[in-house]
Parts: C-alpha cells; sequence; structure tokens
C-alpha cells in the first residue's frame, strides 16, 4: 500500500515554469516544453549560427565599401582620370590588393601623373594617391598604401577552396565605358587547378611558359566571367564576404590559355594566401 505523503511533504508539481523571456528568446534558439509520461522534456530547436551577413545582397552592400578602381590621375590630360583595373582594402583600410598587371610600367611624372585610388561611386569620387608597398610579380599580386581616412576592410579566408564552392565577385568591369558602378557576379569554383599547363608541341613553349611550369601553382577557375577592369576583383564567400582569391586573367593568358589557340574566355583567381604572405612581409594582419 502506497503511504499517503505526511503534512511536512509536499507532492512535486510537474510542469512549466513561467519565464520572463518571450518563447524562443532563450540563447538564441527556439525552446517548446511538451509532457512525456507525466514529466516535463525539454525540446530545443538549435538555430544554426548565422555569419556576419544575411545572404549575397547583404554581402555585396558591405563588400562595395570596400571596392576601389585602381588608376592613374593627371590634371592636364583629356580625360584626367584613367581606370586600370580593380582594388579592394584590407588590413587597416588603408592598404589595398589588387594585381600586379593593373599598375602601369611607368608614371609621367614630369606631367604629375599618379597613381590612385578612386573611392565611390558614379559621379561622388575622389581620389587617393597610392605608392607600392611590395609586389609579388610570380603570383602577379601587388600591396598598395594610401593617406587619410580609412576604408572598410575586408576579411580574408587563406584556406583552399573547394571546387563546387559557391563564389562572388565584385569589381568595375570596362570602367572607362560604364563608369565607376560596381559590379557583382557569382558563381561556383569549376575547378582548382595548376596555373600552367603543358602544350602540345615545343612549338608553343616560351622562356616564360617553361619558367611557368617549373614554379606553377594552383589557381581557380570560375564559371562567371570577367571583363576588362575586373582584374584585381575580390573573389569572396557570398554569405559572410571573406576573400579567397584575386580575379586575375592577363597572367592566365600566358599560362592555361597558350595551350589554346585563341583566348577561351574562362575566368581564373589567384588563391589569397598568396597575397596573404604580401601582407605579413609589410607586417599587416590579414
Amino acid at each position: 500500500m502506497l503511504r499517503s505523503p505526511g503534512r511536512g511533504i509536499q507532492p512535486r508539481r510537474v510542469g512549466r515554469k513561467r519565464s520572463s523571456l518571450p518563447p524562443g528568446a532563450v540563447g538564441g534558439a527556439s525552446m517548446m516544453a511538451v509532457r512525456t509520461w507525466g514529466l516535463p522534456v525539454l525540446m530545443v530547436l538549435v538555430l544554426a549560427a548565422g555569419g556576419a551577413f544575411g545572404g549575397l545582397a547583404d554581402t555585396v552592400s558591405v563588400v562595395g565599401r570596400s571596392i576601389v578602381a585602381v588608376g592613374t590621375y593627371q590634371a592636364m590630360r583629356r580625360p584626367p582620370s584613367v581606370f586600370l583595373g580593380t582594388g579592394f582594402a584590407v588590413a587597416d583600410g588603408r592598404h589595398i590588393l589588387t594585381n600586379a598587371h593593373v599598375l602601369p610600367e611607368k608614371l609621367d611624372k614630369a606631367h604629375r601623373e599618379a597613381l590612385v585610388a578612386f573611392v565611390g561611386r558614379g559621379s561622388e569620387v575622389q581620389a587617393r594617391e597610392l605608392e607600392e608597398v611590395l609586389r609579388d610579380e610570380d603570383h602577379d599580386v601587388v600591396l598598395l598604401r594610401f593617406r587619410g581616412e580609412p576604408l572598410s576592410p575586408l576579411k580574408v579566408d587563406p584556406g583552399p577552396a573547394r571546387e563546387g564552392q559557391d563564389i562572388a565577385f565584385t569589381g568595375f568591369p570596362i570602367g572607362m565605358v560604364l563608369g565607376l558602378y560596381p559590379v557583382t557576379h557569382r558563381g561556383i569554383i569549376s575547378a582548382v587547378s595548376p596555373m600552367a599547363i603543358p602544350v602540345k608541341s615545343g612549338q608553343g613553349l616560351t622562356p616564360d611558359l617553361v619558367q611557368r611550369l617549373k614554379d606553377t601553382f594552383d589557381v581557380y577557375q570560375l564559371d562567371a566571367t570577367a571583363y576588362p577592369g575586373n582584374s584585381g576583383s575580390p573573389l569572396f564567400h557570398p554569405d559572410t564576404g571573406r576573400v579567397l582569391g584575386i580575379v586575375n586573367k592577363v597572367l592566365l593568358t600566358h599560362g592555361k590559355e597558350k595551350a589554346l589557340e585563341a583566348p577561351s574566355g574562362i575566368t581564373f583567381a589567384v588563391p589569397i594566401i598568396h597575397a596573404v604572405n604580401l601582407m605579413k612581409r609589410a607586417g599587416l594582419s590579414p
């Protein structure tokens, strides 16, 4: 026979405690209480932790603040501004990464031609004079610096990217025609493969290609099309904005596309790790 509880012993109440928090507001997870065999069981539906951005549209609005057009400015020239490619801010916001081939071989100092970053959008543009910090000709990467108010720097993801991974890149394609309006393309990494591949016969070999075959490195082949002016654009995660690589066409036309009779129009990107190594040499934190 079961004994009845004594006066000093109260039966345990089984149920749900009241909370001052609204439903679903505990620890960022949705919470629900159900009864099983008379006992409360707490079912926690854990929500995946989101990144800094909510999707490509949000990412593009943030990445766009870090993008610049790289070119030259000469007051007495017509037009005074010439766009050569795209760059993006890193580290302290006063350093710019782009392709080394974007920079002119020399500046007309006698007529005060200057290397500049064009910052802004449309007609609201400022020119910030740039100076070269370090360059890596083998991987076609250059680190530049400007003075004044910093831009919002992009974070990098130096790890290897995967084939099939979603990507996007933002830059200024055909900037001298379309104007200073950043354009975003999206796609996937279609392949990760060596930058230089052997040609079918010795007739296609050049001293430059022979050297590249000896010192080759992996590049990202993309299924999104880049245009003149996109060189130097950041290749980034659509959801987080972290940079995976730097869009590059010129370097690859002397490597992979040399094996073809005519350029294919395929877009490639150099992994960001090579730019990270350059930043570290300059004493910068990626």
